[in-house]
């Protein structure tokens, strides 16, 4: 845990030092790259970090997302997870859309993210609605919570889902 930690730190150092010698105004400007890691829920296929446990049976799920700012404040995003849900039954989810910063700082996004299902004929997809806040702990490093909603494309087996959910953003 303590070499975790002091991991950690040492990356954030690195990318404190490393924003002082910048010479633009910002980390979502065109040209620029994100990488993001979300807390979420396995229920509507993610591109994100779960663990959950019930009645001795554990569920997780792993994945990131990437995106390229196309604009100022505007990136294109896509991302990829893998979903374990115990004896045998797993998931493959991807994530395609697009990240918009209202005055740098509120990320609104719009997204698509659907699910495949090892041994289902039936596969759930979402369209995702998204907004929040972008915390700048760094010039290159954000946290952002945010609320989602996400709509079911296939209501007659999945059903629509609200989140809250936390996010890690690194700005390159």
């Amino acid at each position: 845990m303590r070499s975790l930690f002091l991991a950690a730190f040492a990356v954030f150092a690195f990318l404190n030092l490393n924003a002082q010698g910048d010479d633009d105004h910002g980390p979502i400007q065109e040209g620029k790259w994100q990488i993001e890691i979300n807390t979420g829920s396995w229920t509507t296929g993610s591109t994100a970090f779960s663990l959950t446990s019930v009645d001795g049976e554990t569920m997780w799920s792993v994945g990131g997302e990437g995106g390229y700012f196309v604009a100022d404040d505007l990136a294109i995003k896509a991302g990829l997870g893998y979903s374990d849900f115990g004896d045998d039954f797993s998931s493959f989810s991807y994530k395609i859309g697009a990240k918009y910063y209202i005055n740098s700082e509120f990320p609104v996004g719009l997204d698509f993210t659907g699910t495949s299902f090892k041994d289902f004929d039936e596969n759930p997809s979402y369209v995702g609605i998204e907004g929040g806040y972008a915390w700048f702990i760094t010039q290159k490093v954000s946290i952002e919570p945010k609320l989602r909603y996400n709509i079911s494309m296939n209501s007659d087996f999945y059903d629509d889902a609200l989140q809250v959910l936390i996010g890690f953003a690194i700005h390159l």
